[in-house]
C-alpha cells in the first residue's frame, strides 16, 4: 500500500541517502534546532521536504569547511531570527579564515619538529631515539 502522503518528500533514511548524511546526525540537527522538524504523516512518519535536504547540504558543507556549529547557526540566521547580511557572513568567514590560517601555521610548526626530528632518528634497535627525546622535552 502506497503512502500518497510520503510520495512528495523523503523519509529520514531517504534524506540519509540523498545527503549522505548519517541518520544519528540528521536525529543531532533536528535536536540542536539547525534542521527544523519535519511534519508527519497521519501515522506519525516524518516526511522531509526538498528544502530540509537543502539545509542539510548547506549545514554538511559548511561543516566540512570547518564551521562551528555556532557560525552555521549564524550563517543560516538562526541566532536572532533573521537572516545575515552579506557583511555580516562576510565578518563570520574572515573570522574562521583566520582560525585556519592559524590552524595551518601550528601544523607546520609541528611537520617542521617532526621532520628534522625523524631525519635525526637512525631508526636501528638502539635504546637512545632522538624522537623521545624531543617529546620528553629534553
Amino acid at each position: 500500500m502506497i503512502d500518497h502522503e510520503r510520495e512528495s518528500g523523503f523519509t529520514r533514511g531517504d534524506l540519509a541517502r540523498t545527503t549522505g548524511c548519517n541518520i544519528e546526525t540528521i536525529r543531532y540537527y533536528e535536536k540542536t534546532g539547525l534542521l527544523p522538524d519535519p511534519p508527519r504523516t497521519d501515522a506519525g512518519y516524518r516526511i522531509y521536504s526538498a528544502a530540509h535536504a537543502t539545509r542539510l547540504r548547506f549545514i554538511l558543507r559548511a561543516r566540512e569547511l570547518g564551521f562551528s556549529m555556532e557560525d552555521i547557526r549564524g550563517l543560516m540566521g538562526l541566532e536572532d531570527g533573521a537572516a545575515p547580511t552579506c557583511a555580516e557572513v562576510k565578518e563570520r568567514t574572515e573570522r574562521h579564515l583566520a582560525d585556519v590560517r592559524a590552524k595551518i601555521a601550528d601544523l607546520r610548526r609541528i611537520e617542521k619538529v617532526l621532520s628534522v626530528t625523524a631525519a635525526q632518528c637512525s631508526g636501528e634497535d638502539v635504546p637512545e631515539c632522538p624522537v623521545l627525546e624531543t617529546l620528553e622535552g629534553s
